[in-house]
């Protein structure tokens, strides 16, 4: 009797393109382990990955605006499944693999800092070997999870995850629609946040890339979608239509300029400065400070990779917390004399 796995090689071997990666050619784990046999090998490190710790702290890890109060702001969390959805679209369309496409989406931000891309540039700054989240998002899931073990996803798998940056080289189609769904995903719903946070008008954005994207999230995701689907059937590559490419690039620019780099967001990131610098420089001098599992680190490969590691697997709000417990003075308990 065919297995449930095998059926699923069978699918992916007569419907998927013979460009997408199928999962029975994975190039495989660094250690190697038994066989599942419901589960494909990409469809384990998806479950894997949603497991993990570091998944679940993304909740509390900032996209855009610091510890956000309002209930419908963006979070890492959010954000990593608005592009888990795209990238599986993008995979159904074009005949790819979606369960490799998925995994590496659900993974791409793992190792992202507390306060979104400000706490990546501070902690570029402090630490003397630099700091990008898709490097430590690898180290997440090879190092940091599981106490030291990892989580042994496969190469395709991290290689996404390494590669998601616009400046990344995925080795496979799946990678790439990952790549792009990570800048279709953050540009928009940044956005939409920008405006409910009052910082922006949607009549703000030049109308000539309103007239090639649309008015609205739900016409600037599908436009982009459609035209990665135009652009990339049947071929070995996975991109946008010119026009398309140069309005998102626009867009991109426009927030960069009036959202990602405007004063408000600006004097946020001082504070956030202020509160990284003074933990980094805490925890460097008080190794033994650092819970257990970075301190083997700091034991194992020294004080900046375990520092690094520790204050980019904090939330937002834990990151508060950490500092007020270690700079801010606690008040006396004082006794009623009177008893």
């Amino acid at each position: 009797m065919q297995s449930v796995k095998q059926r699923t090689f069978e699918i992916e071997k007569n419907f998927l393109s013979d460009y997408a990666c199928k999962s029975y050619e994975t190039r495989g784990r660094e250690r190697e382990e038994s066989q599942c046999s419901m589960r494909t090998e990409f469809q384990r490190d998806r479950d894997r990955i949603i497991y993990c710790k570091a998944f679940r702290r993304l909740k509390n890890k900032t996209q855009v605006f610091f510890s956000p109060e309002g209930d419908h702001y963006i979070t890492r969390l959010t954000h990593t499944l608005d592009v888990a959805q795209i990238a599986r679209s993008l995979a159904r369309m074009l005949c790819l693999n979606e369960d490799l496409a998925e995994a590496i989406a659900l993974g791409h931000d793992l190792g992202h800092t507390p306060f979104g891309h400000s706490g990546e540039r501070i902690l570029n700054k402090l630490s003397p070997n630099g700091f990008e989240h898709n490097v430590q998002s690898v180290r997440v899931v090879d190092v940091l999870e599981k106490d030291g073990r990892g989580l042994n996803l496969t190469f395709e798998v991290r290689d996404g995850i390494l590669n998601h940056k616009k400046s990344g080289k995925p080795s496979t189609l799946e990678g790439k629609c990952v790549s792009l769904a990570d800048r279709i995903a953050y540009i928009n719903h940044d956005l939409d946040d920008a405006v409910r946070a009052g910082i922006l008008k949607m009549n703000d954005i030049p109308k000539e890339i309103r007239d090639v994207l649309g008015n609205s999230s739900r016409e600037r995701i599908n436009t982009a979608i459609s035209s990665v689907y135009k652009f990339s059937r049947g071929k070995n590559t996975v991109g946008m239509e010119k026009n398309v490419e140069t309005a998102s690039e626009d867009l991109r620019a426009f927030m960069f300029n009036k959202v990602y780099f405007s004063e408000s967001a600006k004097g946020e990131e001082l504070k956030a400065e202020r509160m990284l610098t003074e933990m980094y420089g805490y925890f460097v001098k008080n190794p033994q400070a650092l819970p257990q599992t970075y301190l083997k680190i700091y034991e194992n490969s020294g004080e900046n990779a375990a520092v690094c590691d520790y204050l980019s697997s904090m939330t937002d709000r834990y990151a508060v917390y950490m500092f007020n417990k270690i700079f801010v003075p606690k008040g006396w308990t004082f006794i009623d004399e009177n008893n």
